[in-house]
């Protein structure tokens, strides 16, 4: 198994580093540190890309947290949010003809066999079709639903892989989660439908767009959509100035929370490698293989949520919603202050009329809340659960 096969590998590394450090002074063991973490890292990463599926979706996930992970480590996994080793042209070419029963170059005016990108499920070329329109192919891997069903069969093994990477942390709700969620993607079909959800919805907005699909040309194992362009999350943070990130950054929330409260839909997968910027603001939003749809009740009692805790400052009425849904146990031991440190922080940034930034610092800490069973919340979050629609 290659999980068992990385686990030895690592293991045997840290033995020989640990070897090396018994005789090296102060200075010379911080060298060996640093130069052990850049190693391991590459090599989890490199070998989480190589997998694909659940394993390096869980990379991908990792790569967000601020802390729990050594920097090297951190930012060796940041390359699976959108560079991942490709598969070769001739497998994805056997993929496209087995789906379209044709050729790549009889489907297609133009074909460029190098993919653009490369993540967990499939891989993306660029196209142009018979009628001169340039299009992005996204190929799914041949076998990662085979792949992603035996990840999934062996649940015990994410777990445990899960658990060593953060202590305290209690996997098994992301587990089950995942199940459920790399099921759907799976199918592109399914992709489909949720992109020309977003895509008719934001049709003409001045700033947010989302590709068409060409629906001709898509099927359960390959989605093709008109050909975006723009500037990757990494150069925006890299070169562009503070004014254009902050208008980059207003056109994200905007997305997310017009798409919650009007659309009723929320896109699951909002790592950087899913978006695409241009000047003044313009984002271009990829991959909606992992929607939640929301009924209208839904979407209401998290309305009364919001009012209750960022509005009314009532965190009684907050605390008898939460409990009403099924999010906290009716009567838990906890005063209202104790519901109101945990749950409070999900809400800081919009209790107070001024300017924030969401640092890594705050992002690493929502992240600690929902899992760290280890930690300072550890007894609220075992009387605390998802609730799921009835």
């Amino acid at each position: 198994m290659t999980v068992a096969k990385l686990g030895s590998r690592l293991g045997g590394g840290y033995a020989v580093h640990q070897a090396k450090r018994t005789f090296a002074d102060a200075a010379r063991r911080e060298e060996l540190d640093r130069e052990y973490e850049l190693r391991t890292g590459a090599e989890v990463a490199a070998a989480l890309g190589q997998m694909k599926g659940v394993l390096m979706k869980l990379g991908q996930m990792a790569s967000f947290l601020h802390d729990g992970l050594p920097e090297p480590m951190r930012d060796a996994l940041a390359t699976l949010q959108q560079d991942a080793p490709p598969m070769s042209p001739e497998l994805a070419v056997e993929v496209l003809r087995s789906e379209l029963g044709k050729q790549p170059y009889e489907v297609f005016a133009e074909w460029d066999p190098v993919p653009i990108a490369a993540a967990s499920i499939g891989q993306v070329h660029r196209a142009i079709t018979r009628d001169g329109r340039p299009v992005a192919v996204k190929i799914q891997y041949p076998g990662v639903d085979e792949a992603i069903a035996a990840d999934l069969a062996n649940a015990d093994v994410l777990i445990n892989t899960i658990g060593l990477a953060f202590p305290g942390f209690e996997p098994r709700p992301l587990v089950e989660e995942l199940k459920e969620r790399l099921t759907e993607e799976l199918d592109y079909l399914v992709e489909a439908d949720n992109q020309r959800l977003f895509a008719s919805y934001y049709r003409d907005h001045p700033f947010i767009s989302v590709p068409d699909v060409i629906d001709e040309l898509s099927t359960p194992r390959v989605l093709t959509t008109e050909l975006a362009t723009g500037t990757r999350f990494r150069d925006v943070v890299a070169t562009w100035s503070a004014h254009e990130k902050n208008l980059a950054a207003e056109a994200i929330y905007r997305f997310v929370f017009r798409s919650m409260w009007r659309l009723h839909a929320f896109n699951g997968d909002p790592h950087p490698g899913n978006y695409l910027f241009r000047p003044g603001g313009r984002v271009t939003f990829l991959d909606f293989g992992l929607v939640k749809r929301f009924e209208s009740d839904e979407v209401d009692v998290i309305a009364r949520m919001l009012k209750a805790m960022a509005v009314d400052k009532d965190i009684a009425e907050y605390r008898r919603i939460i409990e009403s849904i099924g999010m906290l146990k009716i009567g838990a031991a906890f005063t209202d202050e104790e519901v109101m440190d945990y749950f409070g922080h999900f809400y800081d940034f919009v209790q107070r009329d001024e300017v924030n930034t969401i640092t890594p610092e705050y992002a690493s800490e929502t992240v600690r809340r929902f899992f760290d069973y280890g930690g300072d919340h550890a007894e609220i979050l075992r009387s605390a659960n998802i609730p799921r629609r009835s």
